[in-house]
């Protein structure tokens, strides 16, 4: 049987967290909360709930890191964590990704602290595969800018070629899916996966356009956006030429819908392809003259 390595006893340790179903959390996760002599969590009253479903009993001092504080806990945490074991918990999911915990650990490696990881669960790799886009090589953007360079930066995304995967609040969530619909055009596939792991859990797939129409009603709990990279319709999979065969009977009058019908009837081939492919080169062409 594989001997386990001990559980340090002292230095900084960055422990991933279930975000919803508890079932989640590692073996590991467990025997740090409860050998730590001082966990660190972005919300106190969320590490209290997640203890009490694993029942686990947290010795140790239990601390805040968010983001109004993170500057001050440094100093604090470090000298801790030279002589006992610190524990560096988010809300959900694996810390530092678009959580507190960068400046401290990156203090950690200047001063020669011990750092460690207890992988587990992320937002960013399980809305990646329900999302059903490509998985193989992909880009996290975390939450796009509210103001400064957001426009420039969702014009980089229309260029980017490999899955995106974003955060956004659900509240915001209608807006930006238009925003990017307007800048990568309607037709690019994306997912909205929401309150993952948990009861409710919740996914949406389709085109921009179509989610953002979805998300015009309403949307609650955590969110995580996955979007299909520039060029990312296979062309291969359709039959040769189609693509402007559609956008010829479009000029001529025919809707876009019955245009893909009659060339999918024609020629055979994935109705649903071809009608990304077609709105993508629509939106690459850009308006008409």
């Amino acid at each position: 049987m594989a001997l386990q390595p001990p559980t340090p006893t002292t230095g900084l340790v960055l422990a991933a967290t279930p975000l919803g179903d508890v079932r989640d959390a590692s073996a590991h996760l467990v025997e740090l909360l409860r050998q730590a002599a001082v966990v660190a969590a972005e919300d106190t009253r969320k590490l209290t709930a997640l203890t009490r479903r694993l029942g686990v009993k947290v010795t140790g001092r239990v601390v805040s890191l968010h983001e109004h504080n993170e500057d001050a806990r440094i100093d604090q945490l470090l000298q801790a964590a030279r002589h006992s074991l610190v524990v560096v918990v988010s809300d959900a999911g694996t810390p530092l990704v678009s959580d507190p915990g960068f400046a401290l650990t990156r203090q950690a490696i200047r001063d020669g602290v011990d750092l460690r990881v207890a992988p587990g669960p992320s937002a960013v790799t399980t809305a990646l595969l329900l999302s059903g886009l490509p998985a193989d090589r992909f880009v996290f953007e975390g939450f796009l800018p509210r103001q400064t360079r957001r426009r420039a930066r969702i014009e980089e995304l229309a260029q980017e070629r490999r899955t995106v995967v974003l955060f956004e609040s659900a509240r915001r969530l209608a807006g930006t899916l238009g925003e990017l619909a307007a800048a990568l055009g309607g037709g690019r596939q994306a997912a909205v996966c929401r309150e993952m792991t948990k009861q409710h859990q919740e996914v949406m797939r389709g085109s921009l356009a179509e989610l953002a129409v979805w998300a015009g009603q309403g949307v609650l709990g955590e969110v995580t956006v996955v979007v299909a990279g520039a060029g990312g319709t296979d062309l291969g999979e359709l039959p040769a030429g189609a693509v402007d065969q559609v956008l010829a009977q479009v000029e001529g009058g025919l809707g876009l819908k019955e245009a893909v019908a009659a060339v999918a009837g024609q020629h055979g081939g994935s109705r649903r392809l071809l009608y990304q492919a077609a709105l993508e080169r629509r939106a690459a062409a850009g308006p008409a003259a």
